[in-house]
């Protein structure tokens, strides 16, 4: 509970906190965005229900890795319906180590397409999951150690 003085200021031993609490929360943000990425971290590829069983199989040729990351493929529930693609999409950028989201083309991508844009989650679309992944796991190959999710983005950015 905020502590206010008689005028309904709040008093300056509590305005001096709040630079630090601004701190703290950018800081948590930029690690969340993909700050050091160290070797043999796991980062996250969520992958349409009907191209899920197809990621796992390239995902397995290449031994789970790509670069010195290890790669989980995550299965996106079913969907049929807008609110299926948009939780589906959230499931995503909630998690700090997605570096992408794989889809079939659809009418669907429009919708999810701007959930992810605006947590830096790249959308790669393909009727094939195995030509799909290939895509992702050679940007995920070319990362460096540092902000792994925003160089994925940069080489799958449509040319």
């Amino acid at each position: 509970m905020t502590r206010r003085n008689n005028s309904g200021e709040v008093p300056s031993s509590h305005a001096r906190g709040l630079p630090l609490v601004a701190l703290a929360i950018l800081a948590l943000v930029l690690v969340g965005c993909g700050g050091s990425d160290s070797e043999g971290a796991t980062v996250s590829v969520y992958v349409a229900a009907p191209l899920c069983a197809g990621a796992k199989q390239e995902l397995a040729s290449h031994g789970a890795t790509a670069g010195h990351f290890t790669v989980a493929v995550r299965c996106l529930a079913p969907s049929d319906d807008l609110a299926t693609d948009g939780s589906n999409s959230r499931r995503a950028t909630a998690d700090s180590s997605a570096v992408a989201t794989l889809e079939p083309p659809g009418p669907q991508v429009k919708f999810s397409r701007a959930i992810l844009e605006s947590a830096e989650v790249p959308l790669v679309t393909s009727t094939s999951a195995s030509k799909g992944m290939k895509r992702i796991l050679a940007a995920i190959e070319g990362a460096g150690d540092s902000g792994v999710r925003g160089t994925v983005a940069a080489a799958l950015e449509p040319s």
